[in-house]
């Protein structure tokens, strides 16, 4: 095997079959980034409306835990067949790779939400209490008392659901997406080993996500830093 390997490298990394996986590499990362920050806002958002208590906005919450409670309990896979097959139905023209960033999002969406919420609620009780008696308004809560201390608590958890998602993209490549995963098997349909063309994709799997995760590490770290001198 090893043998195999090391005669078909200079076959493998020819300029046009570096650029391909390079541009599968950059479809993945897209799709991870794009669709997780806008997961993020959409999440934040609807964490916010979560943990409302004002009865007016009851339909609001009602829809809000829905969403969560239904997408976060949907796979991936299946999330995206349903948003390819509804494009399709209404007859609507859009990329492979934009039913596959709505999906992204849509899953995104929901487990974010719930990250950010159980952040929010890990806050003490008397904090919240504090803002009311100083006649804080919830956004004015939120941004001047409770996100402070809440990201030291969403921030690891909402990191690590992004680098597992660099991976689930994978799955994209059932509707034909060129990402990594889709990449490799053209190059392994065209004769090259499987050993070489996956191991290869492995290690731009590790390229994409390890540099992610470290930031994360960063962005807590400076975070608690800001924190302290706040302090």
């Amino acid at each position: 095997m090893w043998d195999r390997i090391v005669e078909e490298i200079p076959a493998f990394f020819t300029y046009y079959n570096t650029l391909f996986l390079l541009k599968a590499m950059l479809t993945t990362l897209l799709l991870t980034l794009i669709g997780c920050v806008l997961g993020s806002i959409l999440g934040l958002a609807l964490s916010v409306i979560k943990i409302t208590k004002g009865g007016i906005l009851w339909p609001l919450r009602a829809a809000a835990v829905g969403y969560v409670e239904f997408f976060r309990r949907i796979p991936f896979l299946v999330t995206l067949m349903l948003v390819f097959f509804f494009f399709q139905t209404f007859g609507l023209d859009i990329s492979v790779f934009s039913v596959a960033l709505v999906s992204v999002w849509i899953i995104a969406t929901a487990f974010i939400a719930e990250i950010v919420r159980s952040g929010l609620e890990s806050v003490p009780r008397t904090q919240w209490e504090a803002a009311a008696v100083m006649n804080f308004s919830l956004p004015q809560t939120l941004a001047m008392v409770i996100f402070p201390q809440a990201w030291k608590v969403i921030i690891p958890p909402v990191f690590s659901f992004f680098v597992l998602f660099i991976k689930d993209t994978a799955l994209a490549s059932q509707i034909g997406v060129v990402e990594l995963t889709y990449s490799a098997k053209v190059l392994n349909n065209k004769g090259f080993s499987a050993a070489l063309t996956f191991g290869v994709v492995l290690l731009l799997y590790y390229v994409i996500s390890y540099p992610l995760a470290r930031f994360g590490v960063w962005l807590e770290r400076k975070l608690e830093v800001s924190k302290h001198r706040g302090m």
